[in-house]
């Protein structure tokens, strides 16, 4: 896990990071006071639905700076409390399974949360276990999953933001996660030290805006700037509903094989990148960067 550097959180929001994050989302992207208490903050506070989630279908685009290139995909997301994972009856369980080997980093964690904290503790924090957990997600579905991002909103017992925490994960398997400590609006920076994609270089900073979700508008942004400028802009947004059975069989219908759709269209970006001639950055050697857990110099 990295930790994003001190000196890049502001007491308040950065104008100048406040612009380059809006100019990637509408205005009304950012949260509003209204939004913000759409979805109880509160420990004890249960999601909507049956199934106490919630479910987004989601358009995700991609920018690429150089060479210029535009990629669009139609998915669902998942927004689920950890203490209180959907429990979906049995003929459905095919089309959403929440499994801790999906998102664990250490072998062997038989829970999401546990595995969460402990990453937390290794950089001074220790979260309340009565404190709420959402993370937004892709389930498993019809026995595959793969996740480029997955997001974590860490509160108090009373309520209070804790910390966010972005985890990525690669073509290669691998996964790394980036302890972020975001503005009231959500805009935090971290360094890139995890490689991702063999056509950009394991170097420059992330600019993210990352609002924990209202449970009706979703809308995040992660840009990747370089010394040149901004590389990469992905943005993700999307319009919420309870999860119940309902929901999660329109949205499996429209979004047939989603999962596996995300896996193929980004190995087939990478495809027409290389035939393009884009030079490709070399694989760093595992953990030539700070492993999950280790101290990470602040």
């Amino acid at each position: 896990m990295s930790l994003n550097d001190p000196a890049h959180l502001p007491d308040g929001p950065s104008p100048g990071r406040a612009d380059a994050a809006a100019a990637a989302l509408p205005a009304d992207a950012l949260p509003t006071d209204a939004a913000a208490a759409a979805l109880p903050a509160h420990a004890d506070a249960v999601l909507p639905g049956p199934w106490g989630a919630v479910l987004y279908e989601t358009r995700t685009t991609h920018v690429r700076a150089e060479p210029r290139r535009v990629f669009r995909h139609r998915g669902y997301l998942w927004l689920v409390d950890l203490d209180r994972l959907p429990r979906l009856p049995r003929p459905l369980r095919p089309l959403a399974r929440f499994l801790p080997r999906d998102h664990a980093l250490h072998p062997g964690t038989a829970d999401v949360r546990a595995d969460l904290a402990r990453d937390l503790a290794a950089h001074g924090l220790r979260p309340d276990p009565a404190g709420r957990v959402l993370m937004l997600t892709q389930a498993r579905s019809l026995g595959h999953v793969f996740n480029p991002l997955t997001v974590y909103w860490c509160r108090d017992a009373a309520g209070a933001p804790l910390c966010t925490v972005a985890e990525v994960h690669n073509t290669y398997g691998q996964r790394h996660r980036y302890l972020l400590r975001p503005d009231a609006a959500g805009h935090a920076e971290a360094a890139k030290d995890f490689h991702v994609s063999p056509f950009l270089p394991l170097d420059g900073r992330y600019r993210l805006l990352l609002p924990e979700p209202d449970g009706e508008r979703l809308r995040l942004t992660v840009a990747l700037e370089l010394p040149g400028g901004r590389a990469f802009t992905a943005t993700v947004s999307g319009t919420g509903r309870p999860a119940g059975p309902a929901a999660l069989l329109r949205a499996a219908a429209r979004h047939p094989f989603a999962t596996y759709a995300v896996s193929l269209r980004i190995r087939a970006q990478g495809v027409r990148l290389w035939l393009r001639g884009l030079p490709a950055h070399p694989r760093p050697r595992p953990h030539s960067r700070p492993r999950p857990g280790e101290a990470v110099r602040r």
